[in-house]
């Protein structure tokens, strides 16, 4: 069988730079790596048509089947990640972000401030994930078991979901 395929996308203006290590993206990898072929992690700066056009690239060009973003999620100036997102998804998962936000709140209550969204384009998923390495990996492991499903009924199996 087929493995599906990840790019991780770290957004970050420091870590485009070079002023920032990059240890989300190398994290989500790990969790990733095995059940996943974990095609790619890139760094690119809070930029809204950057990022909305890079996810694009993904999706429409090299046909990745998940893509996972992380960084940018927050309330900063320069957080736009959700924004960007949003102009490119066909269809919002508003349950997955639903998810993370509850599991996490069990950890931490700052996670109500975490504007991260989910939808697809084409046959491809977008996940968007908070930038801290603890934070991503936490909220991508409540709905991690959920994404192969999600992936077989967005690429067209009809078969029955019970």
């Amino acid at each position: 069988m087929k493995k599906y395929t990840v790019a991780i996308i770290t957004i970050s203006d420091k870590g485009s730079k070079g002023e920032r290590e990059d240890k989300s993206g190398p994290a989500l990898r790990g969790m990733l790596m095995g059940a996943y072929e974990v095609n790619d992690i890139i760094i690119i700066p809070d930029e809204v048509n950057i990022i909305a056009d890079t996810i694009k690239r993904f999706t429409d060009e090299l046909r990745i089947d998940l893509i996972i973003t992380t960084g940018g999620t927050g309330l900063g100036k320069r957080d736009v990640t959700p924004e960007a997102t949003k102009l490119i998804i066909e269809k919002e998962l508003p349950g997955f972000s639903e998810v993370m936000r509850i599991e996490s709140y069990k950890i931490t209550r700052q996670s109500v401030i975490s504007r991260g969204i989910c939808g697809t384009r084409g046959e491809s998923i977008i996940i968007n994930l908070p930038g801290s390495p603890k934070a991503a990996t936490e909220c991508l492991s409540f709905i991690v078991d959920t994404l192969p499903h999600a992936l077989s009924k967005l690429k067209g199996d009809l078969t029955d979901c019970g």
